[in-house]
């Protein structure tokens, strides 16, 4: 019969054992004692044992988490991301997690904590531990105040103040709940580079700071009804910010525009100086999708400007229109020049009639810009950007050599008629910013245009009161034989005695004079406004001693053509006669000749 038996353990297998037993006590006293605390977790999320230190960070006691739901107990089901690695990483699939998490202890203080989830090695389950980072935070807190809040005023800085407001134009933070909308109070102190300059920086800080108190109190009691107060901040300099998220409309952020201007009209007491001061403040409301940072502020930037130019020490809306007028006028100033030389300008001809014989004795060249976005523009959308910009210059003498150049080809089309004169309109800067003289000389000259068939037409502001270089050159001009016209007259200086020490060959009379000339019915005309009439009659006949001619601008009618031709009016121009027109028609009108309107 045979059997088995167990036979004594083998020493290596007892050393063995008794080296694991004794490995285990070791690590559950050092588990125990460790200062992190530490718990360890099983597979299905349950505390199998938790240490003196992770029930003194959570105020329970150690012994009662055993069996307690671990994620509860340090917030890991707070946030989708944590909840689901946390997750991985119990069913073997992902190696670690960390995380930081605020938690509230039971006498009611917060403690933050990072949070790690780790495998262990060798058994099921997890180690989580807790590590306590308050006073890291708390550093990292204080250190980022003084990092987004300004050292003068301690209201938040520029770096904040952006940050809260791409926040607030975030989708998620409107698209649930508020308004949808925000606003924004762009505010500028008026002169306050004075106060610097003046009394020192030193009190310049302290009417800061003084300012920022004030418009503190208007933000809170702006939002006391309110689940928050408008966030009030320094910008930099002198300039402040007063942001509203979720506000109501323009009437809610004009009413805390005109708050925070009259909580600054009371005068400032710093240490024995007085001092009085007012502000700008550019108001932008609006819907929050569609909107970014960048636009906000521009837009809040160009109504600051505004309520500057428009007499500073008020707030000013934002005005779509004024501002898609502002954005035309720098698209069209950024890009004269170039349209220059594309060839984008043109000139349009309007004919200048004798009121005598009712022929065409001249034309007037008019510019027009064809803007390949804005279509074709009149003078008054550009010749004052020109100005500022100096294009003029060059776009002068583009008008000028291209009118002389038209005016030969009449002369030359039609030999049987008097020729023509082309009266060409020029800027004041043209005379001080390049040789007109020697422009002009040139012009005729490669055009072969007679010099009495140029008539070059300025200003009245312009001309009256000339001196100096302006001065010599119409009197070169005229001593070559070309006419010098005075433009709109009797809406500038109207020195009627300085024009006998002028070049002067012409007077065109503004057209305001010509419109008081009004008749109303079929045949029957009403009487005239006398005082403009006398005016008008006085003008002419001391021009006409003064060896000048008048040509009146604006002439609509054919009654006023014929009461201008009664008081010795010598030419008239308007929408009566024409018009201005492509120079093909002008050829047309030269055949026809028939503009003798007016006569008796």
């Amino acid at each position: 019969m045979s059997g088995t038996s167990e036979g004594p353990t083998p020493a290596a297998d007892l050393d063995r054992s008794a080296v694991t037993d004794s490995d285990h006590t070791t690590y559950h006293r050092v588990f125990a004692a460790a200062p992190l605390a530490m718990a360890v977790v099983d597979r299905a999320g349950l505390v199998v044992r938790a240490n003196a230190a992770f029930g003194e960070l959570l105020g329970i006691a150690a012994d009662t988490l055993t069996g307690r739901v671990a994620a509860d107990l340090v917030d890991l089901a707070s946030d989708t991301r944590s909840w689901h690695a946390y997750r991985e990483v119990l069913r073997g699939r992902q190696a670690r997690l960390r995380c930081t998490r605020r938690l509230k202890h039971p006498e009611g203080h917060s403690v933050w904590v990072q949070v790690t989830v780790a495998p262990l090695s060798g058994e099921p389950g997890v180690l989580l531990s807790v590590a306590d980072v308050s006073a890291r935070r708390e550093l990292q807190a204080r250190l980022r105040h003084l990092q987004m809040h300004d050292p003068v005023t301690r209201l938040p800085n520029r770096t904040l103040f952006f940050e809260r407001l791409s926040a607030a134009l975030e989708a998620e933070s409107y698209e649930e709940s508020g308004t949808g909308r925000i606003g924004l109070c762009y505010l500028d102190l008026d002169g306050f580079k004075a106060v610097n300059d003046t009394l020192g920086h030193r009190v310049g800080d302290r009417l800061l700071a003084a300012v920022a108190e004030r418009l503190t109190r208007v933000a809170d009691e702006a939002g006391y009804a309110r689940a928050a107060p408008p966030l009030v901040a320094r910008l930099g300099g002198d300039e402040f910010a007063l942001l509203v998220e979720d506000s109501t409309g323009t009437e809610q952020l004009a009413d805390l525009a005109e708050s925070a201007l009259k909580a600054l009209e009371d005068p400032f007491d710093l240490s024995g100086q007085r001092l009085s001061l007012t502000a700008s403040i550019g108001v932008v409301e609006r819907h929050a999708a569609g909107t970014t940072a960048t636009g906000l502020m521009q837009a809040a930037d160009t109504t600051l400007y505004w309520a500057k130019a428009d007499g500073k020490g008020r707030w000013t809306l934002f005005d779509p229109e004024r501002n898609a007028h502002r954005m035309t006028r720098q698209a069209l100033s950024s890009t004269l020049r170039p349209a220059i030389e594309r060839g984008e300008f043109a000139l349009e001809y309007q004919p200048l009639v004798g009121m005598e014989d009712g022929r065409l004795s001249g034309v007037e060249a008019l510019v027009r810009w064809h803007h390949p976005q804005f279509g074709t523009l009149t003078p008054n959308r550009f010749i004052g950007l020109a100005e500022e910009d100096g294009s003029i210059v060059q776009l002068g003498r583009w008008a000028l050599r291209t009118a002389c150049r038209q005016a030969r080809r009449w002369q030359l089309a039609h030999p049987g008629e008097p020729p023509i004169f082309v009266s060409v309109n020029v800027a004041v800067r043209q005379v001080w910013d390049s040789d007109l003289v020697a422009d002009v000389a040139e012009v005729l000259a490669e055009t072969g245009l007679a010099p009495h068939l140029l008539q070059l037409e300025l200003t009245e502001s312009a001309v009256m009161g000339s001196a100096g270089r302006p001065l010599q050159a119409l009197q070169a001009l005229s001593d070559m034989g070309v006419r010098i016209a005075i433009d709109d007259f009797g809406t500038g200086y109207s020195n009627l005695a300085y024009l006998s020490r002028l070049p002067v060959s012409t007077l065109k009379l503004d057209g305001s004079f010509v419109r008081g000339f009004q008749y109303e019915g079929e045949q029957k005309a009403i009487a005239p406004n006398p005082a403009d009439e006398v005016i008008v009659e006085a003008m002419i006949q001391l021009a006409h001693r003064l060896g000048i001619t008048v040509t009146a601008e604006c002439v609509e009618t054919s009654a006023q053509a014929t009461r201008l031709r009664r008081i010795g009016c010598d030419t008239g121009q308007g929408w009566l006669y024409s018009r201005p027109v492509p120079p093909d028609r002008i050829s047309e009108l030269l055949g026809e000749q028939t503009y003798a309107v007016g006569k008796p």
